[in-house]
């Protein structure tokens, strides 16, 4: 290969479902993926995962050997990479590794995302970029969204006032219109309640195509009461993440008084009609819509964001990107922009006093 100009970006999500790993060439703005691939995490680290999540379970050697075990697989998967594209460490610049996020508190000052930057950059032999939150939360800001910084270095158009609407456990959204500054936060729970209720009540990872959901019956007056948490009265900047909307959240419903089919149909409303809120309260004037994250292969959940909205919606491989490769990108984007010395927060977004270089180096 010539010109080269690589990087790898690495995210794994709020839905606790593996992590992805991609190695993109980028020169200037323009960026040609090279390689992708899915590390899905086991039951037993998944499992592990969801525990540490829990604000009774601070385990400090479980924390640390689940890192490692996080950084682990992450070097398999870059090192197979390497292999099948048969380039070697030295060809890459450098690794952005977001690690896997336990805590997200920004209002007492910090987040926390498991994975070893260190065994990282040993086992792979290149430079790992890791902690891309923490700088902008001591700046006074949320410390996320991180990805609309991107969103609008990529995703922009002159004459068009888009959305891009990411969908993984959480919902975000991110505002890029024609004569104004960017607007991005999270909006709500997006799979992660759906996920989580669909595995309680069948044993499945996902309500494929929503087909689930949509045998059921909204319940109107729980649909009223999910949207009376006072995370959706907020104003951005704002981030949120499992810390919240978990099953401790779900309970205190009085869900089982209802069938649970309806629960999921209600719980897939409320990730609609909040997606929409945020569009009709922050996004003055839409022209496109793109999604992006695994909500985007929910086939019902589309068709009702489409409805609502009244709207077209695409999925950003529309815009050369995949759907399922949006974030890991970003994070190989701002890992670029770290070793560049380039600042890559988003003051105005996230609410931090002012521009900061997001991430801490680790040298192969």
């Amino acid at each position: 290969m010539k010109n080269l100009s690589l990087f790898f970006g690495v995210m794994s999500g709020t839905s606790l479902d593996g992590i992805d790993i991609v190695l993109i060439n980028q020169i200037n703005k323009s960026i040609k993926i090279i390689d992708f691939i899915h590390m899905p995490y086991n039951i037993k680290i998944k499992q592990d995962f969801l525990e540490l999540h829990s604000g009774q379970n601070s385990d400090l050697e479980h924390s640390i050997q689940l890192s490692l075990s996080h950084a682990k697989i992450t070097a398999k998967g870059i090192n197979k990479i390497l292999k099948k594209n048969k380039l070697n460490s030295k060809d890459v610049k450098c690794i952005g590794y977001h690690g896997q996020t336990i805590r997200h508190y920004p209002e007492r000052g910090y987040s926390i995302q498991l994975g070893n930057p260190n065994l990282l950059a040993e086992l792979t032999d290149i430079t790992v970029v890791s902690d891309f939150r923490n700088r902008d939360i001591v700046a006074g800001g949320q410390g996320a969204p991180l990805v609309p910084a991107f969103h609008n270095e990529f995703f922009f158009k002159k004459n068009k006032n888009r959305v891009i609407i990411n969908i993984g456990g959480i919902s975000n959204i991110t505002y890029l219109p024609i004569n104004k500054n960017i607007i991005g936060f999270d909006c709500g729970p997006g799979n992660i309640l759906l996920d989580h209720w669909i595995k309680l009540q069948h044993n499945k990872n996902f309500d494929n195509l929503g087909r689930w959901a949509k045998s059921g019956k909204i319940i109107e007056d729980l649909l009223l009461n999910f949207q009376k948490d006072s995370f959706f009265k907020k104003q951005p900047p704002k981030s949120t993440g499992r810390e919240l909307f978990n099953i401790d959240w779900l309970n205190k419903f009085n869900i089982k008084n209802y069938p649970i089919e309806d629960i999921q149909r209600t719980l897939l409303e409320l990730t609609v009609v909040t997606i929409n809120e945020s569009i009709k309260k922050f996004c003055s004037s839409v022209d496109e819509i793109y999604i992006c994250g695994g909500g985007s292969k929910n086939k019902f959940l589309i068709e009702r964001l489409e409805r609502i909205t009244g709207v077209t919606i695409n999925t950003t491989d529309k815009l050369n990107i995949p759907t399922q490769q949006v974030e890991a990108i970003a994070f190989a984007w701002l890992a670029k922009k770290c070793i560049r010395k380039e600042s890559n927060n988003s003051p105005t977004i996230t609410g931090s006093s002012g521009p900061r270089i997001l991430g801490a180096i680790h040298y192969s």
